[in-house]
């Protein structure tokens, strides 16, 4: 019964290089920057965990720091929503209002 729960934990939990597809960070920039598809760059992807850095660079010269978050669980792939903040300037905080 141990090795069956064992083996569920690591089949339900996985690390975001296997959980977080290129197509997925790609959606989830578009949606928090409000991107069109083709007008931005991705590079310096960093998995570390659950969790996936990257670079974005628009067409117009917009640079951001991004992340998102992800599993595998029972029902599949599961990935957050993208937080970005523009480089060199610190995340906002909508709580705190900056």
């Amino acid at each position: 019964m141990k090795k069956h729960l064992l083996l569920l934990s690591l089949l339900v939990s996985g690390c975001a290089s296997v959980a977080v597809s290129q197509k997925a960070i790609e959606q989830k920039t578009e949606f928090a920057l409000g991107l069109s598809p083709g007008t931005y760059t991705i590079s310096n992807r960093q998995d570390q965990g659950v969790q996936t850095r990257y670079s974005v660079k628009t067409d117009s010269g917009k640079q951001y720091n991004c992340y998102v978050e992800g599993s595998i669980s029972v029902i599949g792939p599961v990935v957050s929503d993208a937080m970005c903040a523009k480089l060199g300037e610190p995340a906002f905080n909508p709580l705190l209002g900056r």
